[in-house]
């Protein structure tokens, strides 16, 4: 079993974007979302993934991801999964030994720019860049899942 620690926030500016190292698009559904876990299937380039991750709210939760055929996870994407698609584009921002992942969402998610860092334990001591701004990792709107259920058009601003 794997354990996912993470913290996400929103972006107070963009500064973050003159430190890129590089990114990814991802293109990503749901096959289910319960409230034990969610199951997911995610493209990226020319891989893909079947990821199941508990629906633990906060900063850690288990995750289980395995590679799978491209063409399957085409399919399963086409036919199989809620919709909309959750399409973005991952930043990645090296920054005092730890990487940001930035995600700008496309499609019904447009206009919505989050920040993630990955800690290798509860707890870890991080540096917080001026970027950075409010903290949303209790959020449940801000999670992949519940934005292909309610896309961030949808809100109230």
């Amino acid at each position: 079993m794997a354990l996912e620690v993470e913290h996400k926030f929103l972006l107070a500016n963009d500064d973050w974007r003159s430190e890129i190292d590089h990114s990814v698009h991802y293109k990503q559904g749901y096959l289910s979302s319960s409230p034990l876990s969610s199951v997911r299937v995610r493209i990226s380039d020319s891989k893909a993934w079947l990821n199941i991750k508990s629906a633990t709210i906060g900063t850690h939760r288990q995750e289980f991801e395995y590679e799978i055929p491209l063409s399957d996870a085409n399919s399963i994407l086409d036919e199989l999964c809620h919709k909309p698609l959750v399409e973005k584009i991952r930043y990645f921002v090296y920054r005092d030994r730890h990487v940001w992942e930035i995600d700008e969402f496309m499609g019904d998610n447009q206009g919505l720019i989050v920040a993630e860092i990955e800690l290798s334990a509860v707890g870890e001591a991080f540096v917080r860049p001026d970027w950075v701004g409010e903290e949303v990792t209790d959020d449940l709107r801000y999670y992949n899942n519940n934005l292909c259920k309610h896309p961030f058009k949808d809100w109230d601003k």
